[in-house]
């Protein structure tokens, strides 16, 4: 069982890193096989909502990370989402990204497990927790909880590893989605049921 915890900030060791990097220890300590992947600081296309996902299966466009973050999200079996804290948001590459990645992905990350973690210095936390959970509840993915919300505070790493009660909900969320992911493996889970797709876009005006 492998679980990819996606680093979302564009510092690759920064306070997102130092989150993940709690979670990564408690999910190695439980058996979990856990990955960092940094989405790094290159360009990021935003969604052009051209439709062509829909018949190639996968984004359009292949000249920034898109394609290969789709590709290890559908390889784990659950995902952990960090981001820095801008102006009570994710970092806006990181939803760029996102949007891309899930809008593509054409409902292949329905049922895996999800989690959402955001650092910031003080303020914004649960705006831009609640931001990145709304990918995963329109995505039918159960969402992992913790003891609190997922949120560090602190402006360096070294601010963020004295947040002492921010890192024990690192560890209780990563301990959480060991259990989840051992509990369904050794439960012999049923088929996941059966999805619908109907859109109501009242286009007559009525």
């Amino acid at each position: 069982m492998k679980v990819l915890l996606v680093n979302g900030s564009p510092n690759k060791e920064g306070c997102t890193h130092t989150a993940l990097c709690e979670i990564e220890s408690a999910l190695v300590s439980d058996g979990i096989e856990a990955e960092i992947f940094h989405i790094g600081t290159g360009p990021v296309r935003g969604c052009v909502a051209c439709g062509k996902c829909e018949e190639i299966g996968k984004c359009v466009f292949d000249d920034d990370v898109c394609r290969e973050l789709t590709e290890k999200i559908e390889a784990a079996d659950g995902v952990i989402i960090g981001s820095p804290v801008y102006f009570s948001g994710p970092n806006g590459a990181l939803c760029a990204l996102l949007d891309r990645v899930f809008f593509s992905s054409m409902g292949k990350f329905r049922h895996k497990l999800a989690a959402a973690v955001v650092s910031c210095r003080r303020g914004g936390a649960s705006a831009a927790f609640d931001r990145l959970n709304k990918y995963f509840t329109i995505s039918q993915m159960p969402v992992v909880s913790s003891q609190y919300w997922n949120s560090v505070h602190g402006f360096t790493p070294d601010d963020v590893r004295r947040d002492l009660e921010g890192l024990q909900t690192m560890r209780t969320l990563g301990r959480n989605m060991a259990w989840l992911l051992k509990n369904i493996e050794a439960g012999n889970p049923p088929p996941t049921p059966e999805s619908e797709r109907m859109f109501t876009s009242f286009p007559d005006g009525k």
